[in-house]
């Protein structure tokens, strides 16, 4: 007689903890198929329960086909795969706490230091009391209009680039943009990026089957005869402050960059990612704002200027790839929630993110300067060489040593300071010059950073 204690059942009804018992046992084969269940009546008074707890126990098991029934007979275990005991439950992972570092010089923090908390709020309570239920239909696979207008409008005031609404399609960050990218110019073609460069770019269009070739990037970003004979169709670059080396490509070789592009069928990826942050001069034009053939895809997000996690990014589409973007790409539903695209509308429209870029550029230009004091300052002088850091959240430190990158990086990750060389992101040997530290500032105190100095001078032999 099958025995089982329905007092362990929990939360569940009799009926369904009879039943799973049953189920477990038919699994793992302690009831064999063929073998005849107990009577309702007979198992009911056994396990002291009534007899309907029994028939619905039953009658779930004949509805998934464990049990068949035989009229004026009972009920038999049906044919069907056993399984062996359930492997025990695998450990739990235990993650190491994040470790505290006497300094960081990787730890990139843009966006957060001065977030307008209060005015965001203020304005997602607006969205919400004036959009109501309208946030939760579904949006346009390309954006709000609301949006699309308001980036319009703010492309032309900050970057001089005139486009219409319907150019502009908003996404879910860049990574999510680069595969809308390489599904829209198509995974056949030979995609260029800067060596040294960003790895996500590469990886993204490597994931999507595309080949990609890597070119060098010197003190004016990729010379324009690293691109002849390269087979690249597509270039991914970033023209206005290379990631990491700071460069900035003047017009002759962009100009000759648009030639390359309307040679052939050939297009240019401009990531214009930190643009925002240029603290001496006036901003750098982008690269679409002289394409007159409509060969540059334009790209930028909101993760430097606002916060990471935001997750707001934008492609600007030559008007030519419209119809293409729409019959291949239009069935995408858009990855940003409506009421962050309405929310981020407001803010742009109604003057509020002019007036806290500025703030911010204020903020990062102190503390650029406060950080490169305590470098000059500290036993590294004489003994380093700060380059560009007139644009950007970052700038570059070359370092008097002889030491080997890999090995002054662990040594000084033993004495607690977390070091990021340009050979980090270099893709073949060499294409990197050594000893060079990229220093992300803008998380760092410059109050607290001499003793990690301390103890990175004292490694450089």
């Amino acid at each position: 007689m099958l025995t089982y204690d329905l007092e362990r059942r929990g939360d569940l009804p009799r009926y369904d903890y009879l039943y799973r018992c049953i189920k477990g046992d038919i699994l793992s084969g302690r009831l064999a198929a063929g073998e005849k269940l107990p009577s309702k009546r007979a198992l009911a008074a056994h396990l002291g329960t009534a007899v309907v707890t029994v028939e619905n126990a039953y009658a779930q098991l004949l509805a998934e086909g464990y049990l068949t029934s035989r009229e004026r007979s009972g009920c038999y275990v049906a044919q069907v795969e056993t399984r062996q005991s359930p492997p025990p439950p695998p450990a739990p992972v235990q993650t190491a706490p994040e470790r505290r570092w006497l300094l960081d010089l990787r730890g990139v923090g843009s966006g957060i230091e001065g977030f307008p908390f209060s005015v965001w709020a203020k304005l997602t309570r607006r969205v919400l009391t004036e959009r109501g239920p309208a946030l939760l239909r579904a949006v346009p696979h390309s954006g709000v209009s609301e949006l699309r207008r308001a980036l319009a409008r703010h492309l032309y005031e900050l970057r001089g680039i005139q486009v219409s609404p319907e150019q502009i399609v908003v996404g879910a960050g860049a990574e999510y943009l680069y595969n809308l990218l390489v599904q829209l110019l198509g995974r056949e073609r030979v995609y260029g990026l800067e060596d040294p460069g960003y790895s996500k770019a590469g990886r993204v269009y490597a994931l999507n089957e595309a080949e990609c070739r890597f070119l060098p990037v010197d003190g004016a970003g990729v010379p324009p005869e690293a691109l002849e004979g390269s087979g690249v169709q597509v270039l991914h670059l970033s023209p206005n402050h290379q990631f990491p080396t700071g460069a900035v490509t003047p017009i002759s070789r962009r100009q000759a960059m648009l030639r390359w592009a309307q040679a052939g069928d050939r297009y240019l990826i401009e990531d214009d990612y930190d643009s925002e942050f240029r603290f001496s001069g006036r901003p750098i034009p982008p690269m679409q704002s002289i394409d007159q053939s409509g060969r540059v895809l334009y790209m930028n997000t909101f993760s430097r200027s606002l916060a990471p996690s935001l997750r707001i990014g934008y492609l600007v589409l030559p008007p030519a790839l419209l119809d293409r973007y729409r019959d291949r790409l239009g069935f995408y539903s858009c990855t940003v929630p409506a009421i962050e695209q309405y929310t981020l509308a407001l803010f742009l429209s109604e003057g509020y993110f002019d007036a806290h870029l500025n703030r911010m550029r204020v903020f990062y230009r102190d503390r650029r300067d406060r950080v490169a004091a305590a470098i000059q300052a500290s036993p590294l002088a004489g003994r380093c060489r700060i380059l560009h850091q007139e644009a950007g959240l970052h700038f570059l430190l070359e370092l008097e040593t002889h030491r080997p990158d890999r090995e002054l990086a662990g040594l000084a990750a033993e004495r607690g300071v977390r070091l990021s060389f340009l050979t980090d992101y270099q893709h073949r040997e060499g294409s990197a010059p050594p000893h060079t530290l990229i220093v992300n500032y803008p998380a760092l105190d410059p109050e607290q950073m001499a003793r990690g100095l301390e103890e990175l001078a004292a490694l450089l032999g």
